[in-house]
């Protein structure tokens, strides 16, 4: 049987390859999708993720408003000069159908799903954590429901918002840390010190637009990305950080694993939102798994394999 999934996302480029992955995966059921502010306003993160649904004609997939702002701190960070002002790379405005918008908020949704559910749900947290720390917060009755959280964001080196800091996590600490220190459900966490080294180039995107209709509208919103990416790091490069996340969802073990006590910077200095394990013998709290390698050519092949099954 398929295992439920909820796909807690502020799509973002990077998000739109992870929701084509996971909707062509018959590993998982996306029971809903969630949209919340983060890389673009909630308008658009919500318009974006309707426009997907629709794109991959699943609107039998519950798409929902999730949060509007952090927990906490509203410190205003958007990605749009990374994604797009429209968070899709220029390319929301060519998707005419939207999937139908639940009514109910995202963290209802995502409860009710939890509720009516007879085995347990994964949930691919790949924007900022504040819906999936709300839910774990309003809801400890359906802990137990939940397989695991899988969760794009943070890293042990070097952040991409702040020396220290990585988007998902530093938009909204509160939330991750929220998360990442709780003992009820087991989470993993895909930092950016993994996905940092599973960048694509020139030819895997060629391959992607090549596959089908809508992979090629995938490879088009990808070209601004794309180009942010490599004249970032100044070679062919272009990171798929939620891809990879989702991928360990429709197939666990695809990423290698370290169990390590993790906690986010919470004060409004310089390290906001840095994510500090703990790797000395002796660390106590509850341990996160934590993807720090994998095989990255089997990685790349699998998630463009999926992306292209239709």
């Amino acid at each position: 049987m398929p295992t439920p999934l909820i796909i807690d996302t502020d799509p973002g480029v990077d998000d739109a390859v992870a929701l084509v992955l996971a909707l062509r995966s018959p590993e998982v059921d996306v029971r809903a999708v969630v949209a919340a502010f983060g890389n673009v306003a909630l308008d658009d993160t919500l318009r974006n993720a309707r426009q997907l649904v629709a794109l991959l004609g699943r609107s039998d997939v519950p798409v929902a408003a999730g949060a509007s702002r952090p927990l906490v701190h509203d410190l205003p960070a958007r990605a749009g000069h990374v994604h797009g002002v429209d968070g899709l790379g220029g390319r929301s405005a060519g998707l005419t159908d939207l999937a139908p918008l639940d009514p109910r908020p995202g963290v209802d949704l995502m409860a009710d799903v939890l509720r009516g559910a007879t085995e347990p749900v994964t949930i691919a947290s790949i924007g900022p954590l504040t819906d999936t720390a709300l839910l774990l917060a309003t809801h400890p009755e359906l802990t137990e429901r939940i397989g695991r959280v899988v969760v794009m964001g943070g890293a042990l080196g070097a952040g991409n918002v702040t020396g220290a800091a990585e988007f998902n996590v530093h938009i909204d600490p509160e939330a991750a840390h929220r998360v990442l220190t709780q003992a009820e459900v087991p989470v993993t966490l895909v930092p950016l010190d993994l996905t940092l080294r599973c960048m694509v180039g020139t030819p895997w995107l060629e391959r992607l637009a090549g596959a089908d209709p809508v992979c090629a509208e995938l490879a088009a919103m990808i070209v601004p990305y794309h180009a942010f990416y490599s004249a970032d790091h100044g070679r062919d490069a272009v990171a798929m950080h939620d891809a990879l996340a989702l991928l360990e969802c429709v197939a666990p073990g695809s990423l290698r694993t370290t169990p390590l006590p993790v906690r986010v910077a919470c004060d409004l200095g310089p390290a906001r939102g840095a994510t500090v394990a703990d790797h000395s013998a002796d660390a106590t709290g509850p341990r996160v798994q934590v993807a720090l390698d994998a095989d990255v050519p089997t990685v790349l092949e699998a998630v463009l394999t999926r992306l292209a099954s239709v």
